[in-house]
């Protein structure tokens, strides 16, 4: 056991063992409701799942990295549903939606989002992302200014300098055999249109995740969208980073010397990366809050 925390295995040991603390709690406490709808939309080459719930003002939901909409929304969906239009997405490759052998980038999960909308006749909505979805969030935001309307970015960033550098370096020597037996295989095996395509799926992620990127600053700058940014203190963003991204978008200024900014900045103390997403309160209480 011991082993298992030296070097390059902490991180995986961490993660994996978040995401399994999570996931049971998702199922103890989670999403009970059916959507309203559901299916598949012919978007960019590939088909995308998604669910809806409830009606009201569009939210659309993108998932992190492996996850599904269960795993990451399960326990805010009910509410947030209550008066809102919840449209939940899975990505490429994760849960419903097969796998492709398209190149995955930020900008072209970004049209997804895009193309789903339209096949869904949304005009406009907000955004939440968590993690690689905030990621995707942002790029959305820069691609299709007129479809937002507020975004929230979750415990992510548009630029790999973003991350602390140990989490960067995190999925260098990464192997398929990590998510043996774990509630991300028992996820995606539960759900995934062909579960054959487990180990081309993983290995695509692992090369997108190493992949450097950068939406650039100049194009956060230019977000005329209201932006809430929910981080935990110590979920592996880099907080001077961070800050930098909020200046960006017009906070961390002085607001009793000049008008309130648009954008928005929750720190939530104790928090990791995996820990912060079941923090469902409070991040329900920023969420609704911001949203109205």
């Amino acid at each position: 056991m011991n082993n298992i925390f030296k070097g390059g295995n902490s991180l995986k040991a961490i993660l994996l063992l978040a995401i399994g603390i999570m996931f049971i709690a998702s199922g103890v406490n989670g999403q009970q409701l059916k959507p309203s709808s559901s299916g598949y939309a012919p978007v960019n080459g590939i088909k995308v799942y998604y669910e809806v719930y409830g009606e009201g003002r569009p939210l659309v939901l993108l998932h992190g990295a492996f996850y599904t909409i269960e795993m990451n929304w399960a326990q805010l969906i009910p509410e947030l549903s209550k008066n809102r239009k919840v449209i939940a997405i899975e990505m490429q490759g994760h849960g419903h939606s097969p796998y492709s052998d398209r190149k995955l980038s930020p900008a072209m999960l970004a049209k997804d989002v895009e193309g789903v909308m339209d096949y869904l006749k949304i005009d406009s909505a907000d955004v939440a992302g968590y993690s690689m979805g905030g990621s995707v969030a942002y790029q959305f935001a820069v691609q299709s200014p007129k479809r937002l309307r507020k975004l929230v970015i979750i415990s992510s960033t548009y630029k790999s300098s973003g991350w602390l550098p140990a989490v960067n370096s995190g999925f260098e020597n990464f192997k398929p055999e990590i998510f043996d037996n774990t509630p991300i295989k028992a996820a995606y095996d539960a759900v995934a249109p062909d579960t054959t395509k487990w180990i081309p799926f993983l290995k695509q992620m692992f090369a997108f995740a190493q992949e450097p990127f950068n939406i650039g600053d100049a194009n956060i700058a230019k977000i005329a969208a209201p932006v809430l940014i929910i981080a935990g203190d110590n979920d592996g963003l880099d907080k001077v980073e961070l800050m930098k991204t909020y200046q960006l978008l017009g906070g961390g200024v002085a607001a009793d010397l000049q008008p309130m900014p648009k954008a928005q900045l929750a720190i939530v103390p104790g928090q990791g990366h995996v820990s912060l997403m079941m923090q469902t309160t409070a991040i329900l209480n920023y969420l609704n809050s911001f949203l109205k």
